[in-house]
């Protein structure tokens, strides 16, 4: 599935043709995504104790995946999804422009990278630092 959680995608076919949104949740399984503000579902909810009101619910359905197309974020075209390998990682690339697509492969490298830098601080226990200043003060 070339579509992943929080992607920017197009309803390409279906009521809901032309709208962008923000993929909330998907189901590799079934080939089905849930897309932010599209396929608006009503369901009427029932008040189940005395101090609660009945309502209907506003929520959010599944459409197919091939319904949708990825939302390039540098271009803002709608584009197929084309994959690359680089250092024996897969990441998924936009064909017009050759911006990568997945952020959270983008943000790893400058997490590692953050971290090699930054020394963890050495720790000392208290009660070795107390008999270290007592056997000083013996001493003198």
């Amino acid at each position: 599935m070339n579509v992943k959680l929080n992607d920017n995608v197009l309803v390409i076919t279906g009521k809901d043709a032309g709208k962008q949104g923000k993929v909330i949740a998907t189901s590799p399984k079934n080939g089905k995504v849930v897309v932010e503000g599209v396929n608006v579902q009503k369901k009427a909810k029932k008040a189940r104790r005395a101090n609660e009101q009945s309502q209907i619910i506003e929520k959010e359905g599944p459409i197919d995946v091939s319904n949708v197309m990825v939302v390039c974020d540098a271009c803002g075209k709608p584009v197929r999804v084309k994959y690359s390998v680089e250092g024996g990682k897969k990441t998924r690339v936009c064909p017009k422009c050759g911006a990568v697509l997945d952020k959270a492969y983008a943000g790893k490298k400058s997490a590692k990278a953050a971290e090699t830098k930054e020394a963890p601080k050495k720790r000392t226990r208290k009660r070795a630092a107390k008999k270290a200043e007592e056997a000083e003060g013996s001493a003198e």
